[in-house]
């Protein structure tokens, strides 16, 4: 498969680097709703003969407009390329949402950065897609300036369940929040997955008989604390089964910041600081403290052979 290429900014970009058909968004989890907004534009990019390009933001406009919220994201940027490129796209174009991108009206949006800078030949955006300062740029603004400006525009209609439920970023993470990582898996197309570094801890698992590989959710949307049924990929590509906890441990220390805690299944190797990526198949029950170490282990191995029987 062809490695997709991350391109940050709009100016000065070489020739190979314009003239893409691209799909305009945040893009967070590129969940089904946006694989819709990304099948339009890979639908003129072929009738084109031109590559397919992904617009993002960096940081996330909800990042740079709100950022006292509490963390939100769905992925990380390394996930979301590779999420991309799974979809055929060529290009990931990398906008810096700054004091300059931010203070465009959609007008110079449209004009300096889609078609001056990256020549644009079409792009496609979501029902609800806003743009400029302000937000007033609309899918029918972009629309008037394709036709002025000589590129294409296609707008993706809502796209959701046969409930009729809109499938959006939001509706994952509330899912998440809910403990249904198999909804948000339904939304995503694939589980939901939270990568990092394995962190040095205390190795208290280890002597209690279930080894951890402990990850900081960091800018990660909060899922329901609890146990969770897992699937883990390491940096060799082998995935393992697993059981997981997922918040602060108050039994054993309690801490501020959650953590993934990850038993994988039938491994014992080092790998601390390696990046492992983990799907969360299914939530098992709600995060507790117990009154000691040896209740807590019981529980832990009941954990256990729930997740191995759920996952085999």
């Amino acid at each position: 498969m062809k490695r997709i290429r991350v391109i940050r900014g709009w100016k000065d970009l070489q020739a190979a680097d314009r003239g893409a058909s691209v799909a305009m968004g945040s893009f967070d989890g590129v969940h089904l709703g946006h694989q819709q907004v990304i099948a339009l534009a890979a639908d003129a990019a072929r009738d084109l003969g031109a590559p397919l390009g992904v617009i993002t933001f960096d940081p996330h406009p909800r990042v740079y407009f709100r950022p006292d919220e509490p963390a939100f994201h769905l992925m990380q940027p390394d996930q979301q390329a590779r999420a991309l490129e799974k979809l055929g796209v060529d290009m990931l174009y990398v906008l810096p949402l700054d004091a300059e991108l931010a203070g465009m009206s959609d007008r110079e949006f449209a004009s300096e950065v889609l078609n001056e800078g990256l020549g644009a030949r079409h792009v496609s955006v979501g029902f609800d897609n806003s743009f400029g300062k302000g937000r007033t740029g609309t899918p029918d603004t972009m629309a008037a300036y394709g036709r002025e400006m000589g590129f294409g525009v296609s707008v993706a209609a809502p796209f959701g369940d046969e409930t009729g439920d809109k499938f959006s970023s939001t509706a994952v993470r509330n899912a998440l929040r809910d403990g249904k990582p198999e909804v948000a898996a339904e939304i995503l197309g694939r589980p939901f997955a939270i990568e990092g570094p394995v962190q040095r801890g205390r190795q208290l698992g280890r002597k209690l008989g279930f080894p951890t590989a402990n990850v900081a959710l960091a800018d990660y949307v909060t899922p329901r604390f609890g146990v969770y049924a897992t699937r883990t990929r390491l940096s060799d590509g082998r995935e393992l089964a697993g059981v997981a906890n997922i918040g602060v441990n108050p039994t054993v220390h309690g801490v501020t910041a959650p953590l993934l805690e990850v038993w994988l299944f039938d491994f014992d190797e080092d790998i601390y600081d390696r990046i492992i990526e983990t799907d969360l198949i299914a939530f098992l029950r709600p995060e507790e403290k117990f009154d000691s170490l040896a209740i807590m282990t019981e529980q832990v191995m009941a954990d256990a052979q729930a997740a191995r029987e759920l996952l085999t």
